[in-house]
């Protein structure tokens, strides 16, 4: 553990939906820090009509009087730059400070007038643009100096030291963090230093607020056989009151939707209708596969990208609080074949696993040298990919935010254009990555210089299509032989003899030394043993 041991810690995990802040003291013990008795603050913002704004549960209670004041998911919004609350536009930065300051607070009403090691946790692919940021809104919160720490290497951190979990130098943490309004599966290596991210993929546009609105479309439906006038002004509000109902509607689905994860039913109260729904697990989890589907495919796709050796696999990580929704365990280990690892609180892991990792993301510089500032999506297209001569009809280009360039960093291929894997898991090893001979992706004849004829063996024969077409695979080099037949054998013959000769001179040292005779009287004593042995 890098922790200073002598000094108070904070570590503060900024999520979509839900900001999670953990205490640690300098004798070891760690709890979370409560806001209004939980330890889950909500990352809503409110901006009211006299220029405060709100955060938390407050700006959730008054997000009913005015729905277009409220800004549930800050983080959600943090390439925007400005965000309209009401009449007023708000820089995002101030947004998150908010979040962050009511963090400071109460950490301050908790532990006193203390100034702690702050470390916060991002995404391991956000760039420099929102780590600079993300650092700039602490520094406005008071909390000067904070350590940016990737939320995959927190959750590995708190994998190993928290749990107690064996990861031994080498192995490997899956992490798989379903989140609100985000999913990342993230292969999380244990050196001698700590953990580094080895590769990351996952998507921004799907997570726990997903099964939401399947929830209450699913509820729309049975709704709309009754009125379906009322339920209109549910789902496109033109008054305040239906706005109001709609937040209603959406606080209930998400209530009832985290119960299902306790107890087998739960009841939703549709405003307007005066209609009490009942709504079973099994019916959220029909409602809920598709979500949950396209997480498990991410998960094992990136394994069987990172080809992990046998036995590399250390477990399987869950955190984010979507990942409390049963099937989502279930899933995963009918895939992997591995059983995850989730706990009661899994939104508290990333938090206080921050402030035991040592492998930091610089705050508002370039990704630090290593594995991590080499992080691409493996399902990202790329925006500078060239575009095959024979495409008739070329697709339009991928829009890519330019802190997604400066975060997504790649090297292509000198010849053919093709990408690498994202990151090399195992550098080291005798297995690297080489260019496919056979690629697919449309080249010119003239740039591709003559492939040897001998063929190399491919191990393992993994084959992976490649986002703009080209075939990746691992080759092995071909192995340089040591010396001819006749050679190997005069070792052999060497090697037999050595073995027979060497314990019968120990045993004749041994005899020559006992009794007291000369060591060529031993011999001629065996050599004539022997022959009236054999006579």
């Amino acid at each position: 553990m890098s922790i200073d041991q002598g000094r108070h810690s904070l570590g503060v995990d900024f999520g979509t939906s839900n900001t999670v802040a953990v205490a640690r003291w300098p004798d070891g013990r760690a709890r979370p820090i409560l806001v209004d008795g939980s330890p889950l603050l909500p990352s809503a913002v409110y901006a009211e009509p006299s220029g405060l704004v709100l955060v938390g549960r407050d700006a959730v209670h008054s997000a009913r009087r005015d729905p277009a004041r409220f800004e549930p998911n800050p983080k959600r919004r943090i390439d925007d730059g400005l965000v309209l609350l009401g009449e007023r536009e708000l820089p995002v930065v101030d947004l998150i400070a908010g979040v962050l300051v009511r963090v400071a607070e109460e950490w301050h009403r908790a532990v006193g007038p203390v100034r702690p090691h702050v470390t916060l946790t991002c995404p391991a692919t956000w760039g420099a643009t929102r780590r600079g940021l993300l650092a700039e809104a602490a520094a406005r919160a008071g909390l000067e100096g904070a350590r940016l720490v990737a939320e995959p290497v927190a959750a590995a951190t708190y994998f190993a030291e928290v749990l107690g979990r064996d990861v031994p130098i080498g192995s490997v943490v899956v992490v798989h963090d379903f989140g609100a309004g985000t999913f990342d599966a993230s292969v999380v290596a244990r050196t001698a230093e700590g953990f580094e991210v080895l590769a990351v993929d996952g998507r921004d546009d799907i997570g726990g607020l997903d099964v939401d609105a399947a929830l209450v479309e699913h509820l729309g439906v049975l709704c709309a056989e009754r009125d379906a006038e009322v339920w209109k002004r549910l789902t496109e509000p033109a008054t305040l009151e239906d706005r109001r109902a709609q937040r209603q509607l959406w606080d209930d689905v998400r209530i009832a939707k985290e119960r299902l994860s306790r107890t087998q039913s739960a009841d939703v109260m549709v405003p307007l209708l005066d209609l009490e729904l009942h709504v079973t697990r099994e019916e959220l989890e029909k409602l809920a596969r598709p979500v949950l589907d396209q997480t498990v495919r991410v998960t094992h796709d990136l394994l069987r990208w990172a080809d992990l050796p046998e036995g590399r696999l250390a477990g399987v990580f869950l955190v984010g609080g979507a990942s409390r929704i049963p099937l989502v365990a279930t899933l995963l280990h009918r895939e992997l074949g591995e059983a995850p690892v989730v706990i009661e609180q899994p939104e508290l892991v990333v938090a206080e696993g921050s402030i035991l990792a040592g492998a930091a993301l610089l705050a508002s510089e370039p990704a630090a040298p290593g594995p991590t500032s080499e992080l691409r999506l493996v399902s990202r297209p790329d925006a500078a990919a060239p575009v095959p001569a024979a495409a008739a009809d070329p697709a339009p280009a991928p829009v890519v935010s330019e802190d997604d360039v400066e975060t997504v960093r790649t090297t292509r291929d000198e010849l053919t254009g093709a990408l690498p894997p994202a990151v090399d898991p195992w550098p080291d090893a005798t297995q690297q990555w080489q260019r496919d001979p056979e690629a697919t992706m449309a080249v010119s004849p003239a740039a591709v210089h003559p492939v040897s004829p001998v063929p190399r063996p491919v191990s393992p024969p993994l084959d992976m299509a490649h986002p703009r077409g080209a075939t990746v695979r691992w080759e092995q080099p071909p192995v340089r032989r040591r010396g001819g037949r006749v050679l190997r054998g005069v070792q052999i013959l060497l090697s037999v003899v050595l073995l027979v000769t060497a314990p019968v001179v120990a045993l004749l040292v041994a005899y020559s030394i006992s009794a007291e005779v000369p060591f060529d009287a031993s011999m001629s004593s065996l050599i004539e043993d022997l022959r009236r042995l054999t006579g």
